[in-house]
């Protein structure tokens, strides 16, 4: 008999995820309600769980937003000669 995909699944508390993130746990739910996290209520009386692989991911897309933004930054600060390669260049590497 196959295993269902959800068999390897591993889901965090929302304390161990805010641990992990660095924030609070009710930024956690938030992320979750925003569908930034994949996260359900499961069990009686019912908890918040959040999978562990949407995690990964968040935090994948927080340090692609970082490197663009730095870039952004980058590309604001160069002058058109560093650019074009002709003429002065202000800050030599």
């Amino acid at each position: 008999m196959p295993e269902s995909p959800s068999a390897d699944v591993r889901m965090l508390a929302p304390a161990q995820v805010a641990e992990v993130l660095g924030i609070s746990v009710d930024e956690v739910i938030a992320l979750v309600h925003e569908r930034r996290l994949r996260g359900a209520r499961v069990g009686a009386p019912a908890r918040w769980r959040v999978e562990e692989q949407s995690v990964a991911e968040y935090l994948d897309d927080q340090a692609e937003e970082a490197r663009r933004i730095a870039l952004w930054h980058q590309s604001q600060e160069a002058s058109f000669p560093e650019l074009w390669g002709t003429g002065f260049v202000r800050n030599p590497d």
